[in-house]
């Protein structure tokens, strides 16, 4: 299938270990294009990382890991009391310091959005409360975060078949984008992969079909957005569409509808028509690929690092390192 000119060896099983100084963070993984990333994060200073409202196991633990990586130094928000129980219980030992903002989530929330706002914190973690509430706090009109773009969010995965990382936006946020709000997910997206070290990404606008058709809006999108492209909207990144996935992933899928193409085969960046079906692609991409992804919400004045309950510790420990690259100025 070609996929990116991937090598023709079996996929690296190899099991490479993360050590840290907290518990937590020695575990085995096997996905070594994130690792790398990881890697790279911790040759950076931790990111100071309000946690909002670590008041369960897995968000806890989290924190705590991805301080002992040595990736972010915590700030935990929530229930002094029921946090340093929750630590216990665990025999768990507290980095950094605890805000107290009592029993209420939306409070947490609120005071973690002020902090980053004044430039106490540079990153926000969802902890255990409900990904509205954190949201509502920093969509806020007085709280002080939105940036130039509107709020997108970005997930980078490492496939085993794919040779190289391949970002997704926007699979969580945005439920039926615009162009415009499409526009902001490529510019925000493309941002992040130049800090990742991708110099011209390549984007791919998805649709059910490869031609524009009147009766598809995604493909209409698609070429509103090829346009703004030629317009020069986002710089060096090379945004073609629409594609249907097969003939975007695959130049030999691209090759038999006789499609000509420097980004099929081989793109940076996919981009969904709408959240139903990016949060299906990102969950089939984990649950049927065997892949493993790392994610955060750009578009605000600090990264946010939005897990799933669902996602695995390595997933939230290279969120975080995901973060902290988007915070650097390398």
């Amino acid at each position: 299938m070609n996929f990116c000119q991937r090598s023709k060896k079996r996929p690296n099983k190899s099991v490479k270990r993360l050590t840290g100084n907290a518990v937590g963070t020695d575990y085995q993984v096997t996905h070594p294009k994130l690792s790398a990333l990881i890697e790279r994060a911790k040759a950076l200073p931790p990111l100071v990382t309000a946690v909002v409202y670590a008041s369960d196991e897995v968000s806890l633990r989290a924190a705590i890991a991805a301080a002992g990586a040595g990736l972010i130094e915590p700030v935990f928000y929530g229930s002094e009391a029921r946090i340093r129980v929750l630590a216990e219980q665990l025999h768990l030992s507290l980095p950094g310091r605890i805000v107290d903002t009592g029993e209420s989530a939306v409070e947490a929330a609120r005071r973690a959005v002020k902090d980053a706002a004044d430039n106490r914190v540079a990153a926000l973690m969802k902890g255990s409360l409900h990904t509205d509430e954190l949201m509502a706090a920093v969509v806020a009109r007085d709280a002080g975060l939105r940036a130039e773009t509107r709020i997108t969010h970005t997930f980078v995965f490492d496939l085993p078949r794919y040779a190289k990382l391949i970002a997704l936006t926007d699979a969580v946020i945005n439920i039926a984008p615009d162009v415009r709000t499409k526009a902001d997910a490529i510019t925000n997206a493309v941002r992040l992969l130049i800090q990742l070290g991708v110099q011209a990404p390549k984007v791919a606008i998805l649709a059910a079909v490869e031609t524009v058709h009147e009766r598809i809006p995604a493909t209409i999108d698609a070429q509103a957005l090829v346009a703004l492209a030629v317009s020069g909207r986002f710089g060096s990144a090379m945004v073609e569409g629409p594609f249907g996935f097969d003939n975007a992933i695959s130049a030999t899928a691209a090759a038999a509808k006789g499609i000509v193409s420097a980004v099929a085969g081989c793109p940076d960046l996919l981009v969904v028509p709408d959240l139903n079906s990016g949060n299906m692609l990102y969950k089939s991409f984990v649950y049927v690929g065997g892949g493993e992804c790392a994610g955060i919400v750009q578009g605000a004045r600090v990264p946010i690092i939005l897990t799933s309950r669902a996602d695995s510790q390595f997933s939230r420990i290279a969120s975080c390192a995901l973060a902290s690259i988007a915070r650097s100025k390398v």
